[in-house]
């Protein structure tokens, strides 16, 4: 499972130009989910994301998480993630899980950062999205989970 993490005051998804997804500030989360991906993956990253501390503190440190600060996580899925372009000029996904594995794995996410405490919202899984963000910082990072622990 690979995630990029961006830090932001308020992100949002739209599907044909409704608003499916929105956050004030917190963690805007791309989801690129493989093929041998399970929920001991997804329970490490909402672990490790919820108390990571990506969030300045009163002296302007990164010392607070997403939970300390009553943010909120916008979670999308995004297989492209996944691409491999190592050869040739168009990317393959063989990398990606196939939507009927990928997408109970994201809403899963969803239900777990929720049972953490953190508020959560959702793009739609397999729709054609447009992503929305403030990037605040910026603070963007990519995290890898494979084997129930980040790698």
């Amino acid at each position: 499972m690979r995630i990029v993490l961006q830090r932001v005051s308020k992100a949002s998804v739209e599907v044909e130009n409704d608003t499916v997804g929105f956050i004030g500030p917190g963690l805007l989360l791309l989801v690129g989910v493989a093929p041998d991906d399970a929920r001991a993956d997804v329970d490490a990253a909402v672990a490790k994301i919820s108390t990571l501390r990506v969030f300045a503190d009163d002296e302007g440190k990164m010392n607070r998480s997403v939970q300390e600060i009553g943010g909120q996580v916008l979670v999308v899925s995004q297989f492209t993630l996944l691409g491999d372009t190592r050869k040739g000029r168009r990317p393959s996904f063989v990398g990606a899980a196939a939507p009927e594995v990928a997408s109970p794995l994201v809403d899963y996410m969803a239900t777990a950062f929720e049972a953490a405490g953190v508020g959560t919202a959702m793009g739609r899984f397999g729709a054609m999205m447009e992503v929305s963000l403030v990037n605040d910082g910026p603070v963007t990072l990519v995290m890898d989970f494979a084997d129930g622990r980040s790698v």
